[in-house]
């Protein structure tokens, strides 16, 4: 713990981080907020700093105990003017970021495949939708939404610390990937209705397309199966991250968890 000034070179390297170039270059990100933060504390990343109020010191103190990095308290604007949000009263912390790591499905095991999800919020609730329906893991397009980004991590209300993430050539991973008993499925307009569709026991992958242009042509040429959510009143469209919370509640009726 330290009552130390922050230094001005600190304050502009936690404010760089606001900014991808700076994210990927320091290979560092920002977590904010109450929740995130204490999600964070219970996780497997790097802390590099923590900033925090007296009031969320005093509140989680038994939380703190396992925080190995050294952490500082600071008042709420200081941590509001580190940090993106508009307000901030509890805490900052700066994390080291993971490895873009190969994911592979395990046996009986349904994950999730993004094909250029480019809103922040989306992404973000998408991963916090997957983390409420046992999904671990979401392969993303290289045009997806970057998981650091931290609207991302704000939208996911810490489920980015339990679902992993693994960035690629989407079409490319699906084709070398998929297994004969892994079918990859796809939401299209169009496509069979997903109250009767037969989910796998075997597991798969589901893919989920551009908020405003559905799956590309290439991510398409893999899908096996397409699937919808049938339409019953006058709406245009449904956004991507309901779409998916629907089909991942009808993948668990259907094969459980």
């Amino acid at each position: 713990m330290s009552n130390s000034n922050i230094s001005a070179k600190k304050i502009k390297f936690v404010q760089s981080l606001h900014q991808k170039k700076y994210r990927q270059e320091h290979q560092a990100f920002l977590v904010e907020g109450t929740k995130n933060v204490l999600e964070l504390l219970n996780a497997d990343f790097e802390i590099m700093d923590l900033f925090l109020t007296e009031s969320f010191a005093e509140k989680n103190e038994q939380a703190l105990w396992k925080c190995k990095a050294e952490w500082r308290f600071c008042n709420e604007d200081i941590i509001t003017r580190l940090g993106t949000l508009q307000t901030n009263d509890s805490a900052l912390a700066v994390v080291q970021a993971k490895p873009n790591t190969l994911l592979l499905p395990d046996a009986h095991e349904w994950v999730l495949a993004l094909d250029q999800v480019r809103d922040p919020g989306n992404l973000g609730t998408i991963l916090r939708i997957a983390d409420w329906y046992g999904i671990r893991k979401v392969i993303c397009s290289e045009q997806t939404a970057e998981i650091y980004n931290p609207k991302v991590i704000a939208a996911t209300m810490g489920s980015f610390t339990r679902v992993q993430t693994y960035y690629c050539d989407l079409a490319a991973y699906l084709k070398e990937y998929r297994s004969e008993n892994q079918k990859v499925l796809g939401a299209f307009l169009g496509g069979e209705d997903v109250h009767t569709v037969a989910f796998s026991a075997a597991g798969g992958f589901l893919v989920m397309g551009n908020e405003s242009h559905g799956i590309s042509p290439e991510v398409g040429a893999q899908v096996q199966q397409a699937i919808s959510i049938p339409q019953y009143g006058g709406a245009e469209s449904l956004n991507v991250a309901i779409a998916t919370a629907v089909i991942c509640d009808n993948i668990r009726r259907t094969v459980g968890a």
